[in-house]
């Protein structure tokens, strides 16, 4: 049976709020909890854009990597007073995505956090004037570059899905002056760190086996 623990309630809470909006954007999302040795947890969700979103809290998980219904972890954040919690069955194989490196990310370039929220409310607008037949925004939308940030030898592009996904997981705050988002990269990854958390996405699409 997995277990999660925590000594500060606040750790527990920016976990639950993590897991309400990853909820809220996809009703049967799952959380994959990796525990560090630092004792930290690591918590990671797949969010609608195809863009991964993460958030690290103070705590212990048990077994050191599981995957949990998002609703049923929810539950039990809300309900459970103890420090030491049941997050629900062990759900490991619906977990599909892969995860980017721990290490060997460099930082790129941080940004004022209000630059970002313009970007992503103006490519909101965009999107409702372009629903797709279900209610969603193209692709093509989405996979439009809104952004490139250059440092340290590196130019990254930023998609609007990327942006998509700050905003729906709640990560971007208020954008007040001081505010700052950071923009990391690896050969094959894009990262973007905001307050509340961040959001990772591969930098190339993958190429597809030959048969």
């Amino acid at each position: 049976m997995p277990e999660l623990e925590f000594t500060e309630r606040s750790e527990r809470d920016d976990l639950g709020a993590f897991v309400a909006r990853a909820v809220r954007l996809e009703g049967s999302a799952v959380v994959r909890l990796r525990g560090r040795e630092n004792g930290r947890i690591d918590s990671w969700v797949a969010t609608p854009f195809d863009v991964l979103a993460t958030r690290t809290v103070l705590g212990r998980v048990e077994p050191n990597d599981v995957t949990v219904s998002g609703n049923e972890l929810l539950a039990a954040l809300a309900v459970s007073r103890d420090e030491r919690i049941d997050p629900g069955p062990v759900l490991d194989l619906q977990w599909r995505s892969a995860l980017p490196p721990q290490a060997h990310w460099q930082v790129v370039a941080s940004l004022p956090a209000k630059v970002v929220t313009d970007l992503a409310d103006r490519g909101l607008e965009l999107a409702k004037e372009n629903m797709g037949p279900h209610g969603t925004p193209p692709a093509s939308l989405l996979d439009q570059t809104v952004l490139t940030v250059t440092g340290d030898r590196l130019d990254v592009k930023i998609p609007l899905r990327c942006l998509f996904a700050m905003s729906g997981m709640g990560f971007l705050g208020t954008g007040t002056a001081d505010e700052q988002v950071r923009v990391a990269a690896t050969d094959a990854w894009l990262r973007i760190d905001a307050r509340f958390g961040a959001v990772v996405r591969r930098r190339h699409a993958l190429l597809p086996l030959l048969v």
